[in-house]
């Protein structure tokens, strides 16, 4: 990839696009393609390129029948039913009915730019017909899409931090933005944003959510501090979404306080019971299959006392989930199990016998779908794969809130454009979890965030291109 320097850059670019992930590199090769002389500018350092793109792993994907690793066919219906399930109907249905729609041309295009596909991996196979996993992870998604970005003159300049956009009227007039301790400023035609969320950001988190959010982990990248979503929303762009509406899962209490990805993810709550520090359960564990569900369980464990929680399983479940990097805690009786994990062992043996008794015929149980193993005269009920904690040795995880991203963004039209309360903003366009918040009102879809930052990246590159030229 050719890297620019910003000391010497006397060339004019068409096109800035600030970030660098899936949505970035997506708006930058399709204006390339269009003609456009574009420039990356991207926070992070070069081993960091990507942001939270680097540790995902699909892409929801409509198709009318099978299509690259997809089987079946997954509809535009269904998929708008389950986004609406999810998001409990709080989403801009134009706008989400374009990211599905679109999404079935884009696995070809995304293929075309060097992106290579795999079968679903065991313990995911309940994805298999509606999301495409990328051979490699995110990582190699990224890589190959900068290894395109270079072949077609795109260039790309590191650890270069946005701090402004000069916003005069209906324009974006110049981008500053400081490298190697030097403030700089651009004047391009156009300018795409495509930088994030502000989950990075500490103290924005505490002030949207309060004191808990000191406690929240940041599963992507650390160079997500909304510094231009906050410095566009204080010049007066229209926004959208909530502050305290984030794509937020549980993952495993032990992951780092930042860039964990992935691998923290614990996928084993359907089978398990969840309870919080005083061993008492809290939530259906089986509502739903874990893709459509799990990123509400950031929110649960974060309204619980210290923001934890504790999955609780045993032998028999132990293989029917993607595990975490962590091994789980191990012991022969739940009272050791108890001890481990700093728990009143006494509750939990209470709770645990309880929710055995209420377990019913397990004969149906089914792990890849709604099986309706559920039981009765519990509170709260589980309603699918509920099956006695009953075959030492038990197996016990911590949970902790895990943002990925925030959904407070920019508010867009259906060709990607920005705009403030007086209209369009000409040069502007925004694209991926910058402007998520336009579709995901609440609730998060596996595989949906590619799907928001590979359509609307691709219609940002193509308006401002149009523009540019």
């Amino acid at each position: 990839m050719k890297t620019t320097d910003a000391a010497n850059q006397t060339a004019t670019h068409d096109i800035a696009v600030i970030g660098g992930g899936n949505a970035a590199l997506c708006a930058a090769i399709t204006a390339a393609e269009a003609g456009a002389k574009v420039l990356i500018l991207e926070t992070a350092p070069k081993p960091y390129r990507g942001g939270n793109s680097r540790h995902t792993r699909n892409f929801r994907c409509k198709h009318t029948g099978p299509l690259g690793p997809l089987i079946e066919e997954y509809s535009e219906e269904e998929y708008l039913s389950d986004l609406m399930k999810v998001t409990g109907g709080k989403t801009d249905e134009n706008l989400a009915r374009m990211a599905i729609r679109s999404s079935e041309e884009c696995l070809p295009w995304m293929e075309q730019h060097g992106v290579r596909f795999q079968p679903s991996l065991s313990g995911t196979l309940s994805l298999a017909r509606t999301n495409a996993f990328f051979m490699g992870g995110g990582k190699s998604l990224v890589n190959a899409y900068y290894r395109t970005a270079e072949r077609l003159g795109v260039e790309v300049l590191y650890e270069a931090a946005v701090t402004h956009l000069e916003l005069n009227d209906d324009r974006v007039e110049w981008v500053g933005y400081t490298y190697k301790g030097q403030s700089h400023r651009i004047a391009p035609k156009a300018v795409i944003v495509a930088s994030g969320g502000f989950q990075a950001d500490t103290d924005w988190l505490t002030r949207a959510w309060g004191e808990p959010a000191k406690n929240f982990l940041i599963r992507g990248t650390p160079y997500n501090r909304g510094v231009v979503l906050a410095d566009l929303l204080d010049q007066g762009v229209e926004s959208v979404g909530d502050p305290t509406q984030c794509h937020a899962v549980a993952i495993d209490g032990r992951a780092p306080k930042f860039d964990g990805g992935i691998v923290t993810r614990l996928d084993c709550v359907p089978f398990s019971i969840v309870v919080n520090k005083n061993a008492e359960r809290f939530y259906d564990e089986g509502e739903d299959v874990w893709p459509k569900r799990y990123a509400i369980w950031g929110r649960l464990v974060a309204a619980q006392p210290d923001q934890v929680g504790y999955v609780i399983i045993d032998a028999k479940s132990l293989d029917l989930f993607m595990p975490s990097v962590f091994p789980p805690l191990k012991a022969d009786s739940l009272e050791d199990l108890a001890n481990l994990m700093g728990l009143p062992a006494e509750k939990l043996i209470a709770t645990v016998t309880e929710f055995n008794a209420s377990c019913g015929d397990t004969s149906g149980f089914h792990p890849t779908e709604l099986d309706g193993v559920s039981t009765s005269g519990l509170t709260p009920p589980k309603t699918n794969w509920a099956r006695p904690i009953s075959k030492p040795p038990y197996y016990g995880y911590t949970l902790r809130t895990g943002v990925t991203f925030t959904y407070l963004g920019l508010k867009v039209n259906d060709n990607a454009q920005c705009s403030t309360s007086s209209g369009k903003i000409q040069n502007l366009w925004a694209a991926g979890e910058t402007m998520a918040g336009s579709i995901l009102g609440q609730g998060y879809l596996a595989g949906f965030g590619m799907t928001i930052g590979t359509v609307f990246g691709r219609i940002a590159g193509r308006e401002a291109a149009a523009y540019a030229n």
